[in-house]
Protein backbone atom coordinates (compact mmCIF):
# COMPACT_ATOMS: atom_id res chain seq x y z
CA UNK A 1 0.00 0.00 0.00
CA UNK A 2 1.48 3.86 -1.08
CA UNK A 3 1.26 6.70 0.81
CA UNK A 4 -0.99 9.52 -0.94
CA UNK A 5 1.02 12.11 0.84
CA UNK A 6 3.35 14.44 -1.75
CA UNK A 7 5.94 16.83 -0.43
CA UNK A 8 4.97 19.71 -2.53
CA UNK A 9 1.69 20.98 -0.71
CA UNK A 10 0.15 22.50 -4.28
CA UNK A 11 0.47 19.50 -6.01
CA UNK A 12 -2.47 17.07 -6.09
CA UNK A 13 -1.81 13.89 -3.85
CA UNK A 14 -0.88 10.73 -5.25
CA UNK A 15 -3.57 8.47 -5.17
CA UNK A 16 -3.24 5.18 -3.00
CA UNK A 17 -3.01 2.14 -4.57
CA UNK A 18 -2.44 -2.04 -4.00
CA UNK A 19 -1.01 -4.74 -6.04
CA UNK A 20 -2.76 -7.71 -6.86
CA UNK A 21 -2.09 -10.12 -9.44
CA UNK A 22 -2.72 -9.57 -12.58
CA UNK A 23 -5.40 -12.22 -14.05
CA UNK A 24 -4.80 -14.15 -17.18
CA UNK A 25 -5.68 -12.84 -20.92
CA UNK A 26 -7.18 -16.46 -21.49
CA UNK A 27 -8.68 -17.88 -18.26
CA UNK A 28 -8.00 -21.54 -18.97
CA UNK A 29 -4.58 -20.92 -20.38
CA UNK A 30 -1.95 -18.90 -18.40
CA UNK A 31 0.08 -16.23 -19.97
CA UNK A 32 2.90 -17.77 -18.76
CA UNK A 33 2.27 -20.56 -21.63
CA UNK A 34 0.96 -18.07 -24.05
CA UNK A 35 4.22 -16.57 -24.14
CA UNK A 36 5.40 -19.63 -24.94
CA UNK A 37 3.30 -21.19 -27.60
CA UNK A 38 1.33 -18.13 -28.87
CA UNK A 39 4.31 -17.39 -31.54
CA UNK A 40 4.94 -20.73 -32.29
CA UNK A 41 1.23 -20.80 -33.49
CA UNK A 42 1.45 -18.09 -35.22
CA UNK A 43 4.41 -19.24 -37.20
CA UNK A 44 2.25 -21.95 -38.78
CA UNK A 45 -1.20 -19.90 -39.25
CA UNK A 46 0.49 -17.42 -41.13
CA UNK A 47 2.83 -19.69 -42.41
CA UNK A 48 -0.14 -21.48 -43.65
CA UNK A 49 -2.29 -18.27 -44.93
CA UNK A 50 0.26 -18.14 -47.61
CA UNK A 51 1.18 -21.97 -48.32
CA UNK A 52 -2.81 -21.67 -49.60
CA UNK A 53 -1.85 -18.88 -51.40
CA UNK A 54 0.74 -21.07 -53.28
CA UNK A 55 -1.40 -23.75 -53.77
CA UNK A 56 -3.97 -22.18 -55.55
CA UNK A 57 -1.69 -19.48 -57.06
CA UNK A 58 -4.07 -16.90 -55.97
CA UNK A 59 -2.04 -13.95 -56.29
CA UNK A 60 0.26 -14.84 -59.33
CA UNK A 61 0.78 -10.81 -60.37
CA UNK A 62 2.13 -10.39 -56.97
CA UNK A 63 5.09 -13.01 -56.69
CA UNK A 64 8.08 -12.55 -56.57
CA UNK A 65 9.21 -15.70 -57.65
CA UNK A 66 7.86 -18.27 -60.13
CA UNK A 67 6.30 -21.81 -59.02
CA UNK A 68 9.36 -23.46 -61.68
CA UNK A 69 11.62 -21.19 -59.50
CA UNK A 70 10.56 -22.79 -56.42
CA UNK A 71 11.27 -26.31 -58.02
CA UNK A 72 14.32 -25.95 -59.76
CA UNK A 73 16.34 -23.28 -57.43
CA UNK A 74 16.31 -24.18 -54.03
CA UNK A 75 18.34 -26.69 -52.38
CA UNK A 76 16.73 -27.80 -49.78
CA UNK A 77 13.18 -30.14 -49.77
CA UNK A 78 10.47 -29.97 -48.16
CA UNK A 79 11.60 -32.21 -44.84
CA UNK A 80 14.89 -30.75 -44.04
CA UNK A 81 12.97 -27.10 -43.83
CA UNK A 82 10.83 -28.86 -41.31
CA UNK A 83 13.05 -30.59 -39.44
CA UNK A 84 15.20 -27.51 -39.08
CA UNK A 85 11.91 -25.56 -38.19
CA UNK A 86 10.96 -27.53 -35.46
CA UNK A 87 14.77 -27.77 -34.02
CA UNK A 88 14.34 -24.06 -33.74
CA UNK A 89 10.96 -23.87 -32.65
CA UNK A 90 12.21 -26.47 -29.90
CA UNK A 91 14.89 -24.47 -28.67
CA UNK A 92 12.28 -20.92 -28.55
CA UNK A 93 10.52 -23.14 -25.92
CA UNK A 94 13.54 -23.38 -23.63
CA UNK A 95 14.58 -20.29 -23.99
CA UNK A 96 10.88 -18.63 -23.13
CA UNK A 97 10.74 -21.04 -20.49
CA UNK A 98 14.25 -19.70 -18.58
CA UNK A 99 12.68 -15.74 -19.55
CA UNK A 100 9.70 -16.78 -18.03
CA UNK A 101 11.22 -17.63 -14.83
CA UNK A 102 12.88 -14.92 -14.86
CA UNK A 103 10.49 -12.51 -14.85
CA UNK A 104 8.66 -11.70 -11.44
CA UNK A 105 4.85 -11.91 -11.61
CA UNK A 106 2.68 -9.87 -13.31
CA UNK A 107 0.99 -7.16 -11.11
CA UNK A 108 -1.98 -4.71 -11.27
CA UNK A 109 -3.47 -2.05 -9.67
CA UNK A 110 -1.17 0.66 -9.79
CA UNK A 111 -2.04 1.86 -13.02
CA UNK A 112 -3.86 5.10 -11.21
CA UNK A 113 -0.89 5.92 -9.28
CA UNK A 114 1.60 5.73 -12.30
CA UNK A 115 -1.25 8.20 -14.17
CA UNK A 116 -1.26 10.65 -11.61
CA UNK A 117 2.59 10.91 -11.28
CA UNK A 118 3.02 11.24 -15.05
CA UNK A 119 0.03 13.94 -14.57
CA UNK A 120 2.44 15.67 -11.58
CA UNK A 121 5.21 15.90 -14.09
CA UNK A 122 3.32 17.48 -16.38
CA UNK A 123 1.80 19.70 -13.51
CA UNK A 124 5.83 20.53 -13.05
CA UNK A 125 6.59 20.66 -16.32
CA UNK A 126 4.47 24.29 -16.45
CA UNK A 127 6.30 26.00 -14.49
CA UNK A 128 9.20 26.67 -17.10
CA UNK A 129 6.19 27.99 -19.47
CA UNK A 130 6.53 31.85 -17.52
CA UNK A 131 10.54 31.76 -18.08
CA UNK A 132 10.16 30.54 -21.57
CA UNK A 133 7.50 33.14 -22.26
CA UNK A 134 10.03 35.67 -20.62
CA UNK A 135 12.54 34.66 -23.09
CA UNK A 136 10.07 35.35 -26.10
CA UNK A 137 9.46 39.01 -24.27
CA UNK A 138 5.98 38.04 -23.61
CA UNK A 139 4.96 38.70 -19.64
CA UNK A 140 3.28 35.41 -18.64
CA UNK A 141 1.58 36.92 -15.10
CA UNK A 142 -0.28 39.64 -17.35
CA UNK A 143 -0.95 37.31 -20.24
CA UNK A 144 -2.49 35.10 -17.58
CA UNK A 145 -4.35 37.63 -15.59
CA UNK A 146 -5.97 38.88 -18.22
CA UNK A 147 -7.32 35.65 -19.63
CA UNK A 148 -8.43 34.10 -16.04
CA UNK A 149 -12.38 34.57 -16.25
CA UNK A 150 -12.12 33.47 -20.43
CA UNK A 151 -10.04 30.76 -19.85
CA UNK A 152 -9.10 29.89 -16.77
CA UNK A 153 -7.12 26.45 -17.53
CA UNK A 154 -4.97 28.24 -20.23
CA UNK A 155 -4.43 30.76 -17.32
CA UNK A 156 -3.60 28.29 -15.39
CA UNK A 157 -1.12 26.74 -17.55
CA UNK A 158 0.53 30.28 -18.17
CA UNK A 159 0.70 30.86 -14.51
CA UNK A 160 3.15 27.45 -14.12
CA UNK A 161 0.46 25.31 -13.44
CA UNK A 162 -1.53 27.24 -11.26
CA UNK A 163 -4.94 25.88 -10.94
CA UNK A 164 -6.67 26.99 -7.37
CA UNK A 165 -10.00 26.83 -8.11
CA UNK A 166 -9.41 23.10 -9.20
CA UNK A 167 -9.97 20.76 -5.94
CA UNK A 168 -10.77 17.23 -5.41
CA UNK A 169 -13.09 17.21 -2.05
CA UNK A 170 -12.02 16.62 1.34
CA UNK A 171 -8.46 15.04 2.49
CA UNK A 172 -9.62 12.36 4.82
CA UNK A 173 -6.68 12.85 6.79
CA UNK A 174 -7.03 16.27 8.26
CA UNK A 175 -10.52 17.21 6.42
CA UNK A 176 -9.25 19.96 4.20
CA UNK A 177 -10.28 20.13 0.21
CA UNK A 178 -6.81 19.45 -1.64
CA UNK A 179 -5.68 20.08 -5.15
CA UNK A 180 -6.62 18.53 -8.04
CA UNK A 181 -5.52 17.83 -11.96
CA UNK A 182 -6.95 19.23 -14.81
CA UNK A 183 -8.72 17.56 -17.44
CA UNK A 184 -6.39 17.72 -20.12
CA UNK A 185 -3.45 17.28 -17.42
CA UNK A 186 -4.62 13.48 -16.77
CA UNK A 187 -5.01 13.05 -20.57
CA UNK A 188 -1.84 13.99 -21.20
CA UNK A 189 -0.89 11.83 -18.44
CA UNK A 190 -2.79 8.64 -20.00
CA UNK A 191 -1.52 9.19 -23.04
CA UNK A 192 1.95 8.82 -22.18
CA UNK A 193 1.51 5.75 -20.04
CA UNK A 194 -0.94 3.47 -22.10
CA UNK A 195 0.52 4.47 -25.42
CA UNK A 196 3.42 6.76 -25.71
CA UNK A 197 5.84 4.79 -23.25
CA UNK A 198 4.65 1.37 -24.89
CA UNK A 199 4.84 2.63 -27.98
CA UNK A 200 9.17 3.67 -27.41
CA UNK A 201 9.51 -0.17 -25.58
CA UNK A 202 8.64 -1.32 -29.16
CA UNK A 203 10.81 0.87 -31.13
CA UNK A 204 14.01 -0.06 -28.68
CA UNK A 205 12.76 -3.74 -28.58
CA UNK A 206 13.13 -3.55 -32.47
CA UNK A 207 15.78 -1.39 -32.55
CA UNK A 208 18.25 -3.75 -30.39
CA UNK A 209 16.64 -6.95 -32.45
CA UNK A 210 17.78 -5.41 -35.87
CA UNK A 211 20.65 -4.22 -34.45
CA UNK A 212 21.52 -7.60 -32.81
CA UNK A 213 20.86 -9.45 -36.12
CA UNK A 214 22.54 -7.17 -38.66
CA UNK A 215 25.84 -7.49 -37.19
CA UNK A 216 25.82 -11.13 -36.68
CA UNK A 217 24.63 -11.86 -39.50
CA UNK A 218 26.87 -9.42 -41.70
CA UNK A 219 29.08 -11.21 -39.68
CA UNK A 220 27.89 -15.00 -40.98
CA UNK A 221 28.23 -13.77 -44.54
CA UNK A 222 31.67 -12.14 -44.22
CA UNK A 223 33.28 -15.24 -42.57
CA UNK A 224 33.92 -17.50 -44.28
CA UNK A 225 34.06 -20.35 -41.63
CA UNK A 226 30.86 -19.06 -39.94
CA UNK A 227 29.18 -19.06 -43.54
CA UNK A 228 30.01 -22.22 -44.19
CA UNK A 229 29.47 -24.17 -41.11
CA UNK A 230 26.02 -22.15 -40.62
CA UNK A 231 24.36 -19.47 -42.46
CA UNK A 232 24.72 -21.60 -45.77
CA UNK A 233 21.91 -23.58 -44.74
CA UNK A 234 19.31 -21.06 -45.10
CA UNK A 235 20.36 -19.83 -48.44
CA UNK A 236 19.80 -23.32 -49.74
CA UNK A 237 16.35 -21.37 -49.94
CA UNK A 238 17.47 -19.09 -53.38
CA UNK A 239 13.42 -18.59 -53.33
CA UNK A 240 12.23 -17.95 -49.95
CA UNK A 241 8.67 -19.16 -48.63
CA UNK A 242 6.70 -18.70 -45.77
CA UNK A 243 7.37 -21.66 -43.36
CA UNK A 244 11.23 -21.29 -44.70
CA UNK A 245 11.39 -18.21 -42.59
CA UNK A 246 13.22 -20.02 -39.56
CA UNK A 247 14.89 -22.36 -41.96
CA UNK A 248 18.59 -22.74 -40.19
CA UNK A 249 21.34 -24.11 -38.24
CA UNK A 250 20.15 -24.73 -35.21
CA UNK A 251 22.97 -22.80 -33.61
CA UNK A 252 22.22 -19.66 -35.95
CA UNK A 253 18.47 -19.99 -34.88
CA UNK A 254 19.94 -19.95 -31.46
CA UNK A 255 22.22 -16.81 -31.70
CA UNK A 256 20.16 -14.92 -34.43
CA UNK A 257 16.52 -14.93 -33.88
CA UNK A 258 16.10 -16.17 -29.78
CA UNK A 259 19.04 -14.76 -28.35
CA UNK A 260 18.06 -11.50 -30.88
CA UNK A 261 14.40 -11.42 -29.20
CA UNK A 262 15.55 -12.27 -25.65
CA UNK A 263 17.87 -9.18 -25.95
CA UNK A 264 15.14 -6.82 -27.07
CA UNK A 265 12.33 -7.70 -24.50
CA UNK A 266 14.63 -7.44 -21.70
CA UNK A 267 16.27 -4.09 -23.02
CA UNK A 268 12.86 -2.31 -23.34
CA UNK A 269 12.10 -3.64 -19.91
CA UNK A 270 8.39 -5.11 -20.91
CA UNK A 271 6.03 -6.67 -19.02
CA UNK A 272 5.89 -10.24 -19.67
CA UNK A 273 2.68 -9.76 -21.48
CA UNK A 274 4.32 -7.07 -23.43
CA UNK A 275 6.31 -9.59 -24.61
CA UNK A 276 3.51 -11.90 -25.82
CA UNK A 277 2.50 -8.87 -28.09
CA UNK A 278 6.30 -8.55 -29.43
CA UNK A 279 6.94 -11.82 -29.85
CA UNK A 280 3.75 -12.09 -32.12
CA UNK A 281 4.82 -9.27 -33.60
CA UNK A 282 8.47 -10.70 -34.13
CA UNK A 283 7.15 -13.78 -35.90
CA UNK A 284 4.66 -12.56 -38.03
CA UNK A 285 7.12 -10.08 -39.63
CA UNK A 286 10.10 -12.99 -39.58
CA UNK A 287 7.36 -14.68 -41.69
CA UNK A 288 6.20 -12.38 -43.83
CA UNK A 289 10.01 -11.21 -44.93
CA UNK A 290 10.56 -14.95 -46.80
CA UNK A 291 6.43 -15.34 -47.77
CA UNK A 292 7.61 -14.51 -51.41
CA UNK A 293 5.02 -11.50 -52.55
CA UNK A 294 4.44 -7.83 -52.41
CA UNK A 295 1.15 -7.60 -51.58
CA UNK A 296 0.33 -3.94 -51.84
CA UNK A 297 -2.08 -4.54 -49.26
CA UNK A 298 0.05 -6.13 -46.31
CA UNK A 299 0.45 -4.04 -43.95
CA UNK A 300 3.61 -5.81 -42.45
CA UNK A 301 5.01 -4.86 -45.84
CA UNK A 302 3.76 -1.33 -45.89
CA UNK A 303 4.93 -0.25 -41.84
CA UNK A 304 8.70 -0.19 -43.52
CA UNK A 305 10.78 -0.87 -46.28
CA UNK A 306 12.05 -3.92 -45.18
CA UNK A 307 9.62 -6.18 -46.69
CA UNK A 308 9.60 -9.76 -48.45
CA UNK A 309 10.78 -8.12 -51.47
CA UNK A 310 13.52 -6.31 -49.93
CA UNK A 311 14.86 -9.40 -48.22
CA UNK A 312 14.41 -11.81 -51.16
CA UNK A 313 17.30 -9.58 -52.72
CA UNK A 314 19.56 -10.80 -50.21
CA UNK A 315 18.49 -14.30 -50.83
CA UNK A 316 19.97 -14.26 -55.12
CA UNK A 317 23.34 -14.86 -55.70
CA UNK A 318 23.75 -11.57 -56.78
CA UNK A 319 22.33 -9.62 -53.75
CA UNK A 320 23.78 -12.03 -51.05
CA UNK A 321 26.65 -9.33 -49.73
CA UNK A 322 23.54 -6.82 -49.61
CA UNK A 323 19.94 -6.11 -47.43
CA UNK A 324 21.36 -7.62 -44.28
CA UNK A 325 19.03 -5.63 -42.16
CA UNK A 326 16.11 -7.40 -40.29
CA UNK A 327 13.26 -8.40 -39.79
CA UNK A 328 11.78 -4.59 -38.95
CA UNK A 329 14.12 -1.10 -40.35
CA UNK A 330 16.70 -1.18 -42.87
CA UNK A 331 18.60 1.74 -40.90
CA UNK A 332 21.83 -0.12 -40.34
CA UNK A 333 21.85 -1.07 -44.49
CA UNK A 334 21.53 2.45 -44.96
CA UNK A 335 24.35 3.73 -42.53
CA UNK A 336 26.83 1.17 -43.50
CA UNK A 337 26.17 1.07 -47.62
CA UNK A 338 25.18 -2.21 -47.72
CA UNK A 339 22.07 -1.95 -49.06
CA UNK A 340 21.18 -2.78 -52.74
CA UNK A 341 21.45 0.23 -55.29
CA UNK A 342 19.63 -0.65 -58.70
CA UNK A 343 17.11 -1.75 -60.91
CA UNK A 344 16.39 -5.74 -59.97
CA UNK A 345 14.16 -6.03 -62.90
CA UNK A 346 15.94 -7.58 -65.60
CA UNK A 347 17.49 -10.13 -62.79
CA UNK A 348 14.37 -10.86 -61.64
CA UNK A 349 13.26 -11.40 -65.78
CA UNK A 350 16.85 -13.96 -65.96
CA UNK A 351 15.91 -16.26 -63.35
CA UNK A 352 12.27 -16.85 -64.38
CA UNK A 353 13.16 -17.37 -67.52
CA UNK A 354 16.39 -19.80 -66.58
CA UNK A 355 13.75 -21.56 -64.38
CA UNK A 356 11.11 -22.19 -66.75
CA UNK A 357 13.75 -23.44 -69.76
CA UNK A 358 15.16 -25.84 -66.76
CA UNK A 359 11.84 -27.41 -66.00
CA UNK A 360 10.88 -27.55 -69.94
CA UNK A 361 14.19 -29.67 -70.56
CA UNK A 362 13.48 -31.87 -67.24
CA UNK A 363 9.81 -32.58 -68.63
CA UNK A 364 10.55 -33.55 -71.85
CA UNK A 365 13.65 -35.59 -70.55
CA UNK A 366 10.95 -37.63 -68.31
CA UNK A 367 8.53 -37.53 -71.32
CA UNK A 368 11.37 -39.28 -73.37
CA UNK A 369 12.35 -42.09 -70.64
CA UNK A 370 8.26 -43.02 -70.90
CA UNK A 371 8.38 -43.41 -74.60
Amino acid sequence: MASNLTLVTDLPPLPSYTLVETTDLISWFPDFYLSIFAPIATYWIVSTFFHIIDIYDLWPQYRLHTPAEISQRNRATLSEVLRDVIIQQVIQVVMAFVLGYTDPPQMTGMEEYDVAVWATRVRLAQRALPAVLGLLGLNAATISKNMAVSHPLLAGALAGGHYPFLTSGLDTSNGTTVPAFAAWELIVAKAIYYAVIPGLQIVVAATVLDTWQYFLHRAMHMNKWLYAKFHSRHHRLYVPYAYGALYNHPVEGFLLDTVGAGLGYKAAFMTARQGIFFFIFSTIKTVDDHCGYALPWDPMQRITGNNAAYHDIHHQSWGIKTNFSQPFFTFWDKFLGTNWKGDTTLKYERAKLHAANSLEAEEKKAAAKTQ
